[in-house]
């Protein structure tokens, strides 16, 4: 899942905002010194992403993506995946998605010092220009998605991931309402931020 999705699955705490982000960013590495809290948020993230990678709808869904392409449709569907929770916010979340976006931004403020260099960089950029309006339009998810291909270190057809997008737009959809609430059900079963809260 993208960074969205795993800050909605998080607890609104600073600790599990940052631990439930850091496992894009070197994880494991920077936890020896941190509290329970992030560390249970980190696994937490880990908990997402394999559910999510080894969910017989997110496999399916890798078919609506044209052959040069597949190896990136993971990336492409974490992206888009934020974009369907954007639109479809209401029915997970009661809150306004900009209330939820300016604590969100907020707490993870709050643990910027403590952040990984990369880490700092990111969450930076992402909470000042707002990364989460440019995913409301397929445009803007084109963008966030060509700009990813670009920062790939070797030769790759990732760019124009859109148009693949566009074409199945329905039914990457349809993927999306259906495994949502199946990831969300599965972190609450598990509940591994219910353990030393802060």
């Amino acid at each position: 899942m993208n960074y969205l999705a795993h800050l909605y699955l998080a607890k609104p705490t600073a600790d599990s905002h940052f631990g439930n982000l850091l496992g894009d960013f070197g994880g494991k590495r920077h936890v020896e010194q941190l509290p329970n809290t992030v560390k249970n948020a980190l696994n937490n993230h880990y908990l997402v992403d394999k559910f999510t990678d080894s969910h017989r709808l997110v496999k399916e869904a890798k078919q609506y993506f044209s052959s040069e392409r597949k190896r990136f449709a993971g990336v492409a569907i974490d992206v888009v995946f934020d974009h369907f929770l954007i639109m479809h916010w209401q029915r997970f979340n009661q809150q306004p998605l900009s209330d939820f976006k300016y604590n969100s931004f907020a707490l993870l403020n709050k643990r910027m010092p403590i952040m990984p260099p990369r880490m700092q960089q990111v969450v930076t950029s992402m909470t000042k220009n707002d990364w989460f309006k440019e995913y409301e339009t397929i445009n803007g998810v084109g963008l966030a998605l060509d700009n990813i291909a670009k920062r790939i270190r070797f030769t790759n057809n990732f760019a124009g991931t859109a148009e693949d997008i566009t074409r199945n737009y329905h039914e990457l959809e349809a993927v999306f309402l259906a495994f949502f609430p199946e990831l969300i059900n599965h972190v609450n079963e598990h509940a591994l931020e219910a353990i030393n809260a802060e």
